[in-house]
């Protein structure tokens, strides 16, 4: 029982001494702080007794914000870092200066260690960097060997061959085309397509420029106009319309569309329409629709850029030229079996 009397006796007598001794620091801390502000010299303190209550002590905060108004002497404060001209204008009270008087584009002021922005700011947070301008301007190469294949034709093995590429940029483009056939060693259709070609679209392109044929018959120059592109789901398209010697007038269409079996065998339908405006008997060439050509191809593209392929070809004259295909003695229709090569650059 001594020892808990003890105990209790000696607990209550700490906590008295504790209290007296931190009344007098609380008030020490609060007229340091005070003093600490290096524009505004402290405050007298009118004579009070030695100790505050808890009310007194609990309305002085940081900066003593929450003081009364007559406890202040402003004839001892410092107004000259305050302009009276800067008013807030949502409370009517004014605004701290600002050393750099700079201000947002909203007026607001901004605080002065943050300096305003120039020119020579901007220039060095986006500096040009060499090497890394837009390339929509700088021309590319593009050429494929869409067929380049061994034919077995009724008159013998044949080599055929169509391509096309261009040179240029996303709008305008220097288009080539050839196409042709050469049997037992002799060629028996070749013709070249030079055109310039102007995107209308995302994926349509006009084309205009100049055909020459070199067999069959005498060479024959045509000027030639159309209209290329990509029509639904990926089926690519070509319509050209041709002006020839001797008001000789023709038309094209032809269209192929890629089939993907796997993610590299792919099988490939093409077909192509001749026109012809009149009859053109030393080239062997009726008014009309004159011929019609078809394939189905099927290629494994063992690189993207190369490709073997096997199929078949069908081919077939109409109206006016078929007459002129028997007078020669040859086969207005025919069925080939082709083996060949898909490559591009």
């Amino acid at each position: 029982m001594t020892v808990c009397r003890y105990q209790k006796l000696t607990g209550r007598a700490f906590m008295v001494t504790l209290l007296s001794v931190a009344s007098p620091v609380s008030v020490l801390a609060a007229e340091g702080h005070t003093g600490h502000q290096g524009a505004s010299p402290p405050i007298e303190r009118s004579e009070q007794s030695p100790s505050m209550s808890h009310s007194q002590h609990g309305s002085s905060k940081a900066g003593h914000g929450s003081m009364q108004h007559g406890d202040m002497d402003h004839s001892q404060m410092d107004h000259g870092g305050m302009q009276h001209g800067d008013m807030d204008q949502s409370s009517g009270r004014p605004m701290q200066s600002n050393t750099h008087g700079a201000r947002d584009v909203n007026g607001v002021a901004q605080p002065s260690f943050i300096p305003a922005l120039t020119d020579a700011d901007r220039a060095a947070a986006f500096p040009a960097i060499q090497g890394h301008t837009v390339h929509d301007k700088k021309p590319y190469a593009f050429l494929l060997f869409d067929q380049l294949e061994y034919q077995n034709a009724d008159e013998g093995s044949a080599l055929a061959w169509e391509l096309g590429g261009w040179w240029g940029g996303d709008i305008d483009r220097v288009w080539l085309r050839s196409e042709g056939e050469r049997t037992n060693g002799i060629t028996e259709e070749a013709e070249v397509h030079v055109l310039w070609g102007h995107a209308v679209g995302p994926w349509w392109e006009l084309v205009g420029g100049v055909r020459q044929d070199f067999k069959p018959g005498s060479p024959q120059t045509w000027a030639a106009v159309g209209l290329q592109g990509m029509a639904l789901y990926g089926l690519e398209v070509e319509a050209t319309a041709y002006l020839g010697e001797g008001g000789q007038t023709a038309a094209r269409l032809e269209a192929e569309y890629d089939v993907l079996l796997t993610n590299r065998l792919v099988l490939q339908p093409v077909a192509e329409l001749n026109f012809h405006g009149k009859d053109d008997s030393s080239r062997g060439i009726g008014s009309g629709l004159s011929e019609a050509e078809a394939g189905l191809r099927l290629r494994y593209e063992i690189a993207r850029e190369f490709a073997p392929y096997v199929g078949v070809s069908w081919g077939r004259s109409y109206g006016q030229t078929a007459d002129f295909t028997r007078e020669e003695g040859e086969e207005n229709e025919s069925a080939r079996f082709v083996a060949g090569v898909r490559m591009w650059f």
